[in-house]
């Protein structure tokens, strides 16, 4: 798969077969995520691979319940009107729990980061934050050239303290998101992408 078909093929899905991936194909995720381009060029990231059996404990903050009613009614109180985006969302928010614990693979990564994430003093205090996302989206594609698709989580704030007491990571590091992977279920739900017309996003020397 060439990276264009594997652009192509990613997609968020949140229903997966019950089907652990092989540790040397997550291996090679991980290590196609350690390729992407750094900050400091140090690639000062670390992965911890959760097994089924601490999950339980690593997600216990994380609602198992949300309907779509509730899901609804949020986004009425957000002014959300996009068909596409309303579905993504009713959706995805019900399934926050068990997509984590029920995927082939969870992989929680970590970026080094001494200063308050939250508190920048300029952009280029953000470089260490987005550049794990750049290796997160290789580990995506990387996947997806695997015949293995996922979805990301952004952490609550009570669940960062939580996995830190969990898992133990020195301080200094900072968990960006969840990464679930695994082999769609056959009646996996896969949200449709909102078409843009690419020449209306391209602007050429002013907007």
């Amino acid at each position: 798969m060439n990276i264009y078909e594997a652009i192509n093929t990613r997609r968020t899905v949140r229903d997966f077969e019950d089907r652990q991936i092989d540790m040397a194909i997550v291996e090679k995720i991980i290590g196609a995520g350690l390729k992407a381009p750094t900050n400091d060029h140090m690639r000062s990231w670390e992965f911890v691979v959760v097994n089924k059996n601490k999950r339980a404990e690593i997600l216990n903050l994380i609602p198992k319940t949300f309907s779509k009613s509730e899901v609804g009614e949020w986004l009425d109180s957000w002014g959300s009107e996009d068909n596409i985006q309303r579905e993504m969302y009713l959706d995805g928010v019900p399934k926050q729990y068990a997509m984590l614990y029920n995927a082939g693979c969870l992989i929680l990564p970590f970026f080094h980061e001494e200063d308050p994430l939250l508190q920048p003093t300029s952009l280029s205090s953000l470089n260490g934050f987005a550049s794990i996302w750049c290796c997160i989206e290789n580990m995506l594609l990387a996947a997806a050239a695997e015949g293995i698709l996922g979805v990301t989580r952004i952490p609550m704030e009570n669940e960062s303290q939580h996995i830190k007491n969990v898992v133990n990571h020195p301080s200094g590091y900072i968990m960006p998101c969840y990464i679930a992977l695994g082999y769609p279920s056959k009646n996996a739900f896969i949200p449709k992408q909102k078409e843009v017309s690419l020449k209306e996003k391209i602007h050429i020397d002013i907007w």
